[in-house]
């Protein structure tokens, strides 16, 4: 028996498993994450913020299952990854709150804690997001392969693993979907107010289902967005397309009393009418 394999019954058996389970994290990498093994930043948790729980300086990408009741499952799995400008990301609005909503469903989640650079400074820095963002787009696709090796004892079909994105989170989720190797795509991905931010990668051919949401007065990530949903339009590609008259940037979980509140409402019946949850 491997160890992940007996930390996972270990945590289960402590929790009187009956069924749902959050299990601890798991390490995405065996070992250091390739290309910041000498960062030397300390990870830091920041509580009840204006966006909920935060979390910056990440140096060890993890996992976090969020499992559904047996009798509820559906066999789909999705993994999360937050936003936060690759400098922060906001595990609550979009990490934790969306996990649970999506486990109460039948729908396996797995929150994603990838990689993001040192914060020197106050506000947003500016920063090339394409380097910023590399390390939590190979922390996404190598998340990828941890659940797909661990789909039997997660209780999800390997070939039914999505993407979920929000905002830089989307970035991560893009990479995942865009990368070279067809094989380790995810077989679906939501990109939420988010895409790539810096330079489009090349968009191949029979890409994996996609679903993008986003609210018209968003005032940070509209023309990236729109530039992302054009060029896959241009490359013959049919994205799930939802654009909500208001909700701003990072609505998430958050419910505001606007149409974007629905968005993962929007999600469930795309997923149900692919037939991938």
């Amino acid at each position: 028996m491997n160890g992940r394999r007996l930390l996972y019954l270990v945590v289960a058996a402590m929790a009187g498993y009956t069924g749902i389970l959050t299990a601890q994290a798991i390490k995405v990498w065996p070992g250091l994450a390739p290309g910041s093994e000498h960062w030397t930043q300390k990870e830091k948790t920041f509580e009840n913020t204006p966006v909920g729980t935060v979390v910056m300086n990440v140096v060890t990408p993890t996992l976090t299952p969020y499992l559904p009741e047996r009798s509820k499952a559906t066999g789909t799995g999705v993994i999360i990854a937050p936003g936060g400008a690759f400098v922060a990301l906001t595990v609550g609005l979009e990490g934790k709150e969306a996990a649970e909503w999506l486990r109460a469903h039948g729908i396996a989640a797995f929150l994603l804690k990838y990689r993001t650079v040192e914060k020197l400074q106050e506000g947003i820095p500016e920063m090339d997001m394409d380097t910023a963002g590399r390390y939590g787009i190979a922390d996404g696709i190598q998340a990828l392969k941890v659940v797909r090796q661990h789909a039997t004892e997660w209780g999800i079909s390997p070939d039914r693993i999505g993407f979920l994105g929000f905002s830089a989170g989307a970035m991560v989720a893009a990479g995942a979907v865009l990368q070279a190797d067809s094989a380790n795509r995810p077989n679906f991905a939501a990109l939420i107010y988010g895409a790539p931010f810096g330079v489009i990668p090349p968009i191949p051919a029979k890409l994996p289902p996609l679903f993008m949401a986003w609210a018209q007065d968003d005032r940070v990530a509209l023309d990236p967005v729109v530039r992302f949903r054009d060029a896959l339009v241009a490359a013959g590609q049919l994205p799930e397309i939802h654009v909500f008259s208001a909700g701003g940037h990072g609505f998430g979980m958050r419910k505001q009393g606007t149409s974007s509140d629905y968005w993962i409402d929007e999600l469930l019946y795309w997923l149900k009418a692919n037939r991938l949850a």
